[in-house]
């Protein structure tokens, strides 16, 4: 197998499990790629995989069954994984679970809690295969962002920018967070109110959060 692609794309091997991933990962190590995700996450194939490679590489743990869910402080702990992301499908089959509106969201934010247990970048969450209904679409990345996720997995090109949108800050929320930094510069450390709001730690915190999403400073 030839690869001709950048060597800091994010490549999604084969399972760990599976006849394929021997070659899948002698491509990995002759294009000298640095960035993995991994399907099937759990604690024997993230050791497998690390396993294979060359060096130092960035892991995106995609956490597909209940056995991967049920280790997720050690995923997330382990010192191999950079990300968490949620294979909501395969997650579905596997749990028994049949996910037509939210009964799996109690799954998805016990990943984002782990993973910033773990110190971990917010976590990728799972397709949504309504691909054709952008209000659909548009209402499940919302409600990803709001359970703490910073991305999205897609399965078809339409859904790309209505989420790269989805998880940028809007103008409202830059507008407050600038004038949030400013007002706490002004302050010099003495209490300050914005909008009537006392602004304490957390809420400097989310400013710098929300600024930092396009590298503002």
């Amino acid at each position: 197998m030839e690869w001709s692609g950048r060597a800091d794309a994010i490549v999604r091997v084969n399972g760990a499990d599976s006849t394929f991933f021997a070659a899948d990962m002698e491509m990995i190590r002759s294009a000298g790629v640095t960035r993995l995700m991994l399907p099937k996450s759990e604690p024997a194939a993230l050791n497998r995989l690390v396993g294979s490679l060359d060096g130092p590489c960035r892991i995106i743990a995609l956490i597909e069954t209940v056995k991967g869910y049920a280790e997720l402080r050690s995923i997330g702990k382990s010192g191999l994984v950079a990300q968490l992301a949620f294979g909501n499908l395969d997650f579905g089959i596997d749990s028994g679970v049949t996910e037509t509106a939210q009964e799996l969201d109690p799954v998805r934010l016990q990943i984002v809690l782990e993973s910033r247990l773990a110190g971990l970048a917010p976590p990728i969450d799972g397709v949504t295969t309504s691909w054709a209904d952008p209000v659909a679409f548009g209402a499940a990345v919302g409600r990803a962002r709001a359970l703490g996720f910073g991305a999205k997995l897609c399965i078809h090109p339409a859904q790309i920018k209505l989420v790269n949108e989805a998880f940028l800050p809007t103008t409202e929320e830059l507008d407050w967070a600038r004038r949030v930094m400013a007002a706490a510069e002004g302050g010099r450390g003495a209490a300050v109110a914005l909008d009537g709001k006392m602004i304490d730690a957390p809420v400097i915190r989310r400013a710098e959060q929300i600024l930092g999403n396009i590298g503002a400073t």
